[in-house]
């Protein structure tokens, strides 16, 4: 599988998505990029058709969560907009992908199903707060998801890349893995809890790794994008 930076556009409108976007277009290969809920809710699924239209490949990170036939609906709404990647939220079980994975037959080229596990944000602490159990590691939890979504039908899995050996390792079948909470050497780790650099993603095992404010809020976001992909792919380039 081809590995690759996500950029994660979490911005606050279309307008703001298209001003940063700006320099990019001049790449031959545009980048992968993701949307997630502040930038959908505020730009709406035409903007989504409108980057993919200019090229771009997108991850529409909406982390799914309902009753399954709900998700099975959105699902449906959203076949039209051609993305690469879709998230649900793995903790909505299996029947919740099974459905989901129904909803998109018939697509030529359907989005690779991402199950989100525990969010880079909790820390043990919180993890405790949101009740995911007193007696399981993060690991265990992150593991317990992943293989109920694995199970429903999901392609890959979403996690910090501090639980993604450990995935491996207790997962012996290949699957897509996408790791936020990615920060370069030197930066800040903001609200993120589990993090790695880049190039600790890459010698772990992960296919894709999403990376925001490092890129989003640099002086030079284009020069920031090129730097965390050349110490993510190393000499796969």
């Amino acid at each position: 599988m081809k590995r690759d930076v996500i950029i994660a556009l979490d911005l606050p409108s279309e307008e703001a998505a298209w001003a940063f976007l700006e320099p990019f277009q001049a790449l031959e290969e545009k980048p992968f990029v993701k949307v997630g809920m502040e930038l959908f809710y505020a730009a709406g699924p035409d903007f989504v058709r409108a980057v993919k239209a200019e090229g771009y490949r997108v991850f529409l990170d909406l982390k799914l969560h309902d009753i399954p036939n709900t998700v099975a609906g959105a699902v449906r709404s959203l076949k039209d907009l051609g993305v690469d990647m879709l998230t649900l939220h793995a903790s909505g079980g299996r029947e919740m992908f099974f459905r989901a994975r129904e909803a998109l037959k018939g697509m030529e080229n359907p989005p690779i199903l991402l199950g989100v596990t525990v969010l880079t944000s909790f820390s043990d602490a919180t993890r405790r707060e949101a009740m995911l159990g007193e007696s399981h590691s993060v690991e265990d939890t992150v593991l317990h998801l992943a293989e109920l979504a694995l199970q429903g039908g999901g392609d890959g899995i979403v996690s910090s890349a501090k639980e993604a050996a450990y995935l491996r390792e207790m997962i012996a079948k290949p699957f897509p893995l996408v790791c936020p909470g990615i920060r370069p050497k030197g930066t800040e780790a903001g609200d993120q809890k589990r993090v790695v650099t880049p190039e600790d993603a890459r010698k772990i095992g992960v296919d894709y790794i999403v990376v925001g404010r490092p890129i989003t809020k640099a002086e030079d976001p284009l020069e920031s994008y090129l730097s965390i992909r050349r110490e993510f792919l190393g000499g796969d380039q």
